[in-house]
């Protein structure tokens, strides 16, 4: 980020794991970071909105040269009811039209919007390679993408240049997949899940946000752009690894139907399918990996606590 001017960037879902890192990287470069929030503004730089009720003043938006839109209900946090499902839509689907409507309301709009998205566009594919070409996938995670990033379209016809960003899995101590599973697997007590077969496209989360700066300060660069890292692993790689890593044995393989059992369509979508994708655009567009394999990633982020 040397030699690049200081950027006025709105952030949404500033409170999340990406959100939060992303807040302090950008300041710490000087950016004059604004941040939307649902309760009454108490700092400075806090834009007050309310997606459920259809409401965010364009005015303090006014100056902002991009936009990263990160809000989005979390997707693990409990079993996939109809009720929650439709939670889990309203949340990604609303919030983004309504700022995407309000963004192309303004005179002077951003130039960049960066919106969040997901691999779960792609579904289950098993070990098929996937790019930004492929089509959708079947089934809730997918249908959910698609809604997602259809919702920048207001964005998109004002000529603001609108990039999703189709997330693996971040990699981080501080939340996520990661810090979730880290309990069980110190014990000694993580293992295969499923058949194991099923890929895991992951990215550490300091390679997240140095994509991101990259994508806001890319002008050719625009449409959807998978970040995840050059190496997709399997299930069954992900455990070894991830043992080897904490001198750990990983010898207790979870069967699926225990899977569903415990956590129903979710444990189905989130643990035993995948997709296997890759990173090629953003690699083309001039970005370079800190984290180009899974164990150097683990080895970095788990030494920090010596585990």
């Amino acid at each position: 980020m040397r030699g690049r001017r200081p950027a006025r960037i709105v952030i949404s879902g500033a409170t999340g794991l990406v959100g939060r890192a992303l807040v302090e990287f950008l300041a710490s470069w000087d950016h004059d970071v604004r941040r939307l929030v649902r309760v009454k503004p108490r700092e400075a730089g806090e834009i007050l909105w309310d997606p459920a009720r259809g409401e965010l003043d364009p005015m303090p938006l006014e100056g902002a040269d991009a936009v990263v839109h990160l809000s989005g209900a979390n997707i693990a946090r409990r079993r996939w009811s109809e009720g929650r499902k439709r939670v889990l839509l309203a949340s990604r689907q609303r919030g983004t039209r309504l700022l995407c409507e309000t963004l192309a309301r303004m005179p002077t709009p951003p130039r960049v919007l960066i919106s969040a998205s997901a691999v779960g566009y792609y579904g289950d594919r098993g070990d098929q390679w996937l790019d930004e070409r492929s089509e959708p996938g079947h089934g809730f995670l997918p249908d959910v993408c698609c809604a997602w990033e259809a919702a920048t379209e207001p964005a998109r016809a004002k000529g603001i240049r609108v990039v999703s960003l189709r997330l693996g899995v971040v990699l981080s101590l501080k939340g996520g997949a990661l810090a979730g599973m880290l309990p069980v697997f110190r014990l000694g007590l993580g293992g295969v899940l499923g058949s194991g077969c099923q890929y895991l496209s992951w990215i550490a989360l300091q390679d997240v946000i140095a994509a991101i700066e990259h994508l806001i300060f890319s002008p050719s660069v625009n449409g959807p752009v998978n970040v995840i890292a050059p190496d997709p692993v399997t299930n069954r790689e992900f455990t070894r690894v991830l043992g080897r890593v904490l001198h750990r044995p990983t010898l207790l393989p979870v069967p699926a139907w225990l899977c569903r059992a415990l956590l129903g369509e979710l444990g189905q979508a989130l643990l035993l399918e995948g997709a296997r994708v890759s990173c090629a655009r953003l690699e083309q567009s001039g970005f370079r990996f800190r984290f180009r394999d899974l164990e150097s990633a683990l080895s970095a982020e788990l030494g920090r606590t010596g585990a």
